[in-house]
């Protein structure tokens, strides 16, 4: 139910941005390199436009593909940048004995995770393409051996998924696509999902909801740890009332109501570019 509920959402915003976003980008090109196109929906409204004698809104729209265009590409880049950067200053406050000793205990030796040397309680899942799991020296103090690996696991599911990869994706085509509302509320969505879906992941390793539990807990009485620019997944940082209550009653579905008025606003969005398409067409 919840992995159906994730595969739909992110697959439909997916979907969306994806047809729009090529719409986009052959337009661009016919403006730059004089490519010929047939059907396109940005071409199909600039058409329009001209027809009915607003052809001063063309270079607004002209612009608004551009500006999308590459506020993405800038987007994407900075958020390389950022994961980079953050990577090497965490690096710095490496332990280099306990991030072998848990390596070895959860890793089989491999390089996946990174143990920093820091008095706050920390714990989540970094990196684009080959995430890595920090866990504070703060938190290993906080926590007894079975709640630390609960939250291993938990965190090891976000890593296996690159689930911070999904979550930018998901906040970046929220962020460009703001004309439609439903992409903020499809994000919010996602991320409660993918948390629940991390912890049953780390139920079904333990057998029981009680280190989880208890380890959530205990990091909510420590307050929320400070933000940060890169792409990540917190462990404590999101969906707490969902994840309690599936902690308390793992058989009860808490279905997820549809905005009206988000729902609404990106429906009439979507038909407005579907009958401008269809006007224009010859």
């Amino acid at each position: 139910m919840w992995k159906n509920r994730s595969t739909f959402i992110f697959s439909s915003m997916l979907l969306i941005a994806a047809v729009l976003f090529c719409q986009m980008v052959l337009y661009a090109m016919k403006v730059l390199a004089g490519w010929e196109l047939h059907f396109n929906l940005v071409e199909a409204c600039s058409t329009l436009m001209q027809n009915y004698g607003l052809s001063k809104f063309v270079y607004v729209l002209d612009a608004y593909v551009f500006c999308t265009l590459i506020s993405v590409l800038i987007l994407f880049i900075q958020q390389m940048w950022l994961s980079r950067k953050a990577y090497w200053k965490l690096h710095a406050y490496r332990s280099q004995e306990l991030t072998l000793q848990m390596n070895s205990r959860f890793y089989e030796g491999k390089q996946r995770m990174m143990i920093v040397e820091h008095a706050s309680p920390i714990a989540f899942t970094m990196g684009l393409w080959l995430p890595i799991v920090v866990v504070s020296t703060g938190l290993m103090e906080l926590l007894d051996d079975d709640e630390l690996e609960a939250v291993v696991h938990h965190e090891a599911f976000h890593q296996m998924h690159r689930d911070p990869l999904r979550m930018f994706i998901m906040s970046l085509l929220a962020s460009v696509m703001w004309y439609m509302p439903i992409m903020r509320w499809s994000k919010q969505q996602y991320n409660i999902i993918r948390e629940v879906l991390a912890d049953h992941y780390a139920i079904g390793r333990l057998g029981t909801s009680a280190h989880l539990g208890s380890a959530l807990l205990k990091m909510l009485k420590q307050g929320k740890a400070p933000r940060m620019p890169f792409a990540y997944v917190s462990f404590a940082d999101t969906s707490i009332n969902y994840r309690i209550r599936q902690l308390l009653e793992p058989d009860t579905d808490i279905p997820m109501k549809l905005p009206f008025t988000p729902a609404i606003v990106s429906l009439q969005v979507l038909l407005a570019l579907c009958l401008l398409f269809f006007a224009a067409m010859p």
